[in-house]
């Protein structure tokens, strides 16, 4: 009974770190990478579509983006939802490919972006920390409705507390890679 709260909790904490790594995955380091584009959404047919479903996003350079429509009458709409975005991007079309060009970040920008990142790292401490006390909550009701034993409660509490360590730990750790991502030149 109470093994099922701690891996409840401990699926709900891996969720939580699954969208961090998301999350960090669309802030902009100064290299072209093709995750930039995974929130874009494109105009196409009506509908309102992943741009990664219209088009081939490809990183041949460090500094270029090639996205080459699948449709080549979607390239209008394509360019239009990257100028929209908020990735700060100026897309040129060729008419059958879009190529857009990653400048270099300021170091102001750069700093920017760290702290963008440790905001959402703190969001997310903060979730698996309010994780840890929903389980410890629900194995006090189950203390309390004798579904379990006080030592069980202790136990289950303790391995909940180290869990939570744990998915704490893993969420500096991304963060440090992130920040060290944006810092590099």
């Amino acid at each position: 009974m109470s093994t099922e709260v701690i891996v409840a909790s401990e699926e709900r904490m891996k969720k939580s770190i699954a969208s961090l790594k998301e999350s960090l995955s669309g802030l902009r380091t100064g290299r072209a990478q093709a995750g930039l584009f995974d929130k874009i959404k494109v105009n196409a047919y009506g509908a309102l579509t992943p741009l990664n479903q219209t088009a081939n996003v490809s990183v041949p350079e460090a500094r270029l983006v090639v996205i080459q429509p699948w449709d080549k009458t979607l390239i209008g709409e394509i360019e239009k939802a990257i100028r929209s975005s908020e990735l700060s991007l100026n897309p040129a079309n060729d008419g059958k490919v879009i190529r857009i060009s990653i400048p270099p970040l300021t170091g102001e920008r750069r700093k920017e972006l760290v702290k963008q990142a440790k905001s959402q790292a703190e969001q997310i401490k903060v979730a698996i920390r309010n994780i840890r006390r929903d389980g410890n909550e629900e194995l006090k009701k189950l203390l309390k409705e004798g579904k379990i034993t006080e030592d069980d409660e202790s136990k289950d509490s303790t391995e909940l507390q180290k869990k939570t360590d744990s998915y704490i730990e893993q969420t500096q750790k991304i963060l440090e890679e992130k920040e060290k991502e944006i810092m590099q030149n």
